[in-house]
């Protein structure tokens, strides 16, 4: 059977990387160019962002034919001394989610540079205990979200991560337990970090549980080895392009995906932070028509 892919998008297509700056659009707008833009699904990006009463935000999202794909939220979880505000921020993100009707949680580690200055903030790499610890308790977490909310936890693979490169993300996998975590595939982070996705979807497929669809400029990608950028910096350059430019190919990603036996989400993330307001909306556009031509969209779509 051919997998349901539905295709959606989220505020990070709009520039919108935090729950407050005032270089990101209303959230209303947001909302309003989402669904003129044709995508039926959404993903809720940073929690603040979007209302965080789950009655009012489902009507604003209700009233304007959208659905929600599932929730996202930053969380360190090699670092037990903050287990308990972890664990109490994402309980609330979990709750919106599944009041939402979504299933799905994208749980994205803590960045070791700063978003806006590129400093770092922690070492690089991570202890043998660090490692250990994380899987202790993504696997305590993702247990905690399924029993109490329905919702399951999709790890996040990112840039200025300690799970970004594909050994790293293979030892994260093979750690962690299949039942209780699941694997959310960025295309384009994995790219960021010299990944193969092609080779993930076929040797992980059963831990893939949700897609993040996304693109790289190889030729910033090696400015960001030469130079040792940020992904603050490397955003700002435009790392991050529209289909089908850069890398991965989306095309051949689409055509991996469908071939697996599984309903996958697969959004689209391109990061613009910071943009002009007048920026995303004919990108979002012109993505969804270039997705929607490799097979994914409308045709594929399951209410």
């Amino acid at each position: 059977m051919a997998a349901t892919l539905r295709l959606g998008s989220a505020p990070d297509s709009w520039g919108v990387w935090f729950p407050d700056d005032e270089r990101q659009l209303p959230w209303q707008r947001f909302l309003d160019e989402l669904a003129g833009a044709g995508y039926e699904w959404l993903e809720l990006g940073p929690y603040g962002y979007l209302p965080t009463d789950a009655a009012r935000l489902s009507d604003e999202v209700a009233s304007r034919g959208l659905r929600v794909s599932g929730g996202t939220v930053f969380g360190a979880l090699h670092r037990e001394s903050e287990w308990d505000s972890m664990l109490a921020t994402t309980r609330k993100v979990a709750a919106l989610t599944a009041a939402l009707g979504a299933k799905h949680l994208v749980y994205i580690p803590p960045l070791y540079r700063d978003e806006k200055t590129g400093g770092f903030l922690e070492s690089p790499q991570w202890t043998s205990y660090d490692w250990a610890t994380t899987m202790r308790a993504a696997n305590r977490l993702g247990r905690i979200l399924l029993d109490e909310y329905g919702v399951r936890l999709c790890l996040h693979p990112h840039a200025d991560t300690h799970i970004q490169t594909q050994p790293q993300i293979e030892r994260f996998l093979d750690g962690t337990d299949p039942e209780a975590v699941s694997l959310c595939l960025d295309t384009g982070h994995v790219a960021y970090g010299g990944g193969d996705n092609l080779d993930l979807i076929r040797r992980f497929s059963e831990r893939i549980g949700y897609v993040h669809i996304k693109q790289m400029d190889p030729e910033i990608l090696a400015a960001v080895a030469a130079e040792d950028l940020s992904f603050g910096e490397a955003v700002k350059r435009g790392v991050c392009v529209e289909p089908p430019a850069g890398v991965p190919n989306p095309a051949t990603i689409v055509e991996e995906l469908s071939g697996l036996d599984a309903e996958l989400f697969v959004i689209v993330e391109q990061d613009l932070y910071p943009c002009e307001p007048e920026v995303p909306l004919p990108i979002a556009v012109r993505t969804r028509d270039y997705l929607r031509g490799c097979g994914l969209g409308a045709s594929h779509q399951k209410t």
